[in-house]
């Protein structure tokens, strides 16, 4: 039976990559890469010299017909993204919806876990309740201000992901709806210049203020 795997691959250490993980992609008829430039430099890394082919948000659907094609003839195929779990606010998650469709249980889709900023952020906040709620990455307008009022009300942790041009007004929004809950920001995990803070939005919005040198990498904001 062909096999689609869904591989996680680090989201910043490239250490951070599972034995299984390894063996899987060496072991892979196709790679599909969110981009293949930076998977690249993965699999340099631990000499994984395998086919990759680029899936992304922007490809077309004819790229999920020949995905569909391979496996229908027995190749083993895996999905990575450009960092963490594929299909966790990733295009990976149509392309897997449609295999399902069309292949049902002529294909096996295995998920080979891994790194996630999600869960690797989670760990490292100090926020308690076991209860969370993961919104990706909010909309930039239509529905953003709503999510915020949502938050605010809700009596679990909010965990989203935010780029470095939209922190600052996402900060603003917070201390708006809710000026005092604890928000922690984690940044850049993983990596040499990887940090974790936490504060009232107001407090936060002054570190940034003073501090605009750490407005840069990728954030993954938790609400309390």
């Amino acid at each position: 039976m062909a096999t689609l795997s869904i591989v996680a691959t680090p989201i910043g250490n490239l250490e951070d990559i599972t034995l299984r993980a390894i063996r899987v992609l060496k072991e892979s008829d196709l790679i599909l890469c969110e981009d293949t430039r930076t998977t690249r430099v993965l699999l340099s890394k631990y000499d994984i010299k395998v086919p990759t082919m680029s899936y992304h948000a922007k490809s077309a659907l004819s790229k999920i017909d020949t995905v569909i094609a391979m496996l229908r003839e027995g190749k083993n195929i895996s999905l990575v993204s450009d960092a963490g779990t594929p299909t966790i606010s990733d295009p990976g998650s149509l392309l897997v919806s449609k295999i399902r469709e069309e292949l049902g249980d002529e294909v096996m889709i295995s998920p080979i876990p891994g790194p996630s900023a999600l869960i690797s952020a989670l760990s490292a906040s100090g926020l308690t309740g076991g209860s969370f709620v993961f919104h990706g990455f909010l909309p930039h307008k239509k529905g953003r201000e709503t999510l915020f009022k949502e938050m605010a009300v809700t009596e679990i942790i909010s965990v989203f992901y935010e780029s470095p041009h939209r922190i600052e007004k996402t900060l603003l929004s917070l201390q708006k709806y809710m000026p005092e809950r604890k928000v922690v920001i984690a940044r850049e995990l993983t990596k040499i210049f990887e940090q974790v803070i936490s504060g009232t939005p107001s407090e936060l919005i002054s570190y940034f203020e003073i501090n605009p040198d750490k407005i840069r990498g990728e954030f993954v904001v938790l609400v309390q």
